[in-house]
Formats: structure tokens, sequence, C-alpha cells
């Protein structure tokens, strides 16, 4: 199977709605370049000509430009170079690495696949440097957004009695399984297909990860809320640093006071505490 990227620049709908349709439309993560380009993925030939189309009828005016992914790109080469990830106590490591964690290192061992989220990107590192920082033993976790499950895991491994996965992308959702079964935390771990709004039913909780995008995590704030307990605590990241101060107002206007921030490359993420 040959893989497409579409290289997207937004029309009369703007940048940051029509990335945020995109993640609703194909159900997984995009790409955000510096000079604004917006890239998502398709699985062959039909499917980028499908999306192509869609993209037309939703976005008037965006510019849509495609190229063919080597097959060796996808299947081998993103192995390439990756190696251990320390952040705080967590230590990511892909599984054809082999390992010995020192005694109070919480090791992770997680594989992309088909499912985004293995360290390797600036918005993940930043939600787990906030998580390393800030969870509780005994927290019930809920993570938005949750791809290969990276950070529900890390959550597990760091002690909490319960971590939930929130995922709208199904093919997701059994990469995320068989990475919590691998890390033998498939006791104290779920995955849900479901979208950030049925967050409060699976309330109340101590702690929030949502690593999505600025649109979607201020949308979701209401329901962030109702979903955590009283002096709970929610961790924002998938943010650019130039949206930081797009996102601090509807922060603070959403209840919480922010308490803690970490910035890697580029991206930018929040921790920030219910009133």
């Amino acid at each position: 199977m040959s893989w497409w990227a579409l290289d997207i620049r937004a029309g009369a709908q703007g940048h940051d709605a029509l990335a945020a349709w995109l993640v609703e439309r194909t159900g997984q993560a995009i790409e955000e370049q510096e000079d604004g380009t917006i890239v998502t993925f398709a699985p062959d030939g039909d499917s980028a000509d499908e999306l192509t189309t869609a993209i037309a009828g939703y976005d008037r005016g965006a510019n849509v430009s495609r190229r063919k992914l080597d097959d060796h790109d996808w299947s081998v080469r993103w192995r390439e170079g990756l190696g251990p990830r320390h952040l705080g106590r967590l230590v990511i490591v892909p599984s054809w690495i082999p390992y010995s964690p020192s005694e109070n290192e919480a090791v992770v061992v997680i594989d992309p696949e088909t499912a985004f989220g293995s360290g390797e990107h600036g918005s993940t590192r930043a939600a787990l440097l906030l998580l390393d920082r800030h969870l509780r033993p005994g927290d019930q976790v809920l993570d938005l957004g949750s791809g290969s499950g990276i950070l529900t895991i890390a959550a597990a491994r760091l002690g909490a009695s319960r971590a939930i996965g929130i995922e709208i992308d199904a093919e997701a959702v059994p990469v995320a399984e068989k990475n919590a079964a691998r890390n033998e935390v498939g006791d104290r771990t779920k995955f849900v297909t479901a979208d950030g709004a049925v967050a409060p039913l699976l309330g109340p909780v101590d702690l929030v990860c949502s690593n999505i995008l600025r649109i979607i995590n201020e949308g979701l704030l209401p329901e962030i809320g109702q979903a955590l307990r009283s002096g709970g605590m929610a961790i924002f990241s998938g943010m650019q640093v130039g949206e930081s101060h797009l996102f601090r107002p509807a922060l603070l206007a959403g209840g919480f006071s922010i308490v803690d921030e970490v910035i890697d490359e580029d991206w930018w993420a929040v921790a920030g505490v219910k009133a």
C-alpha cells in the first residue's frame, strides 16, 4: 500500500478551522508546518482523491497538492535514529532497543505503528514532562486524543490507579491496547473510540491530558472542567508557541489557573488547575 501526503493551504475557512475539520474528517493527527501548510495523509490514491474533493467542498479556495510516499518511508525508515527518550522519570523506548532502567525510572516501551505518539514529537514530549511533574500516585486520568496510548500508558507507569484513553480513530485503539499490554498496564488502562465530549461521563478524575489542536482544546474546556474533580489538573498540548497568547485567556476564562508550562522546540504545553 502506497500512502499519499496532502499539503494544504487554507482558503476561506482559515487555518484553524480547516485543521480541526481534517482531524475530525480523517480521524488522525495532522502536521502543521512553519509556513502555515497543513499536512494530512491518505492510505492510497483513491482515498487521496476523495479527501481532495472533500477539502474543496469544505474550504473554498484551499490549495491542495499531493505527493506519493515511498513505502520504505513508512514501514522501515521511521526507525532510523530513534533511541531512548529521557523525560523526567519517564524513559520512552522503542521495542527493538534493549534498555535496563535505573531504580527511579518509569519505562514506556512503544512503537507508533499507524497511530500517532512515539515520544518523537515536541507536543508529546512536552505533555509527558508535565505529566511526570504533576501526576500523583493513585490519580485517575483521562487522555483525550490518546493515539498510540503513550500518555495513558505513561500515566499508569507513573502510578495512576486508572487511566482511560479517548480516541476518535478506531484503528488506533487496538494499537494502544497492544502497547498497554506490552507495558503490563492493561489492567489499569482502557481505550474507547469516542470524541472528547464524552469526558464528563467518564469522570470525575484527578487529571486530564488533551494533546490535540488549540481550537479543539478550547472547545473542550467546558467538558474537561466537568470531568475534573475540584482542584484537579488539566494538561493541554498540541499547540505551537505562537498560539499561547490565544489559549491563555480561554484557559483562564474557563476557570483554570496556570501552574506550569513547557516549551519543546516550537511546541507549547500548559498545566492548569481547576478552581
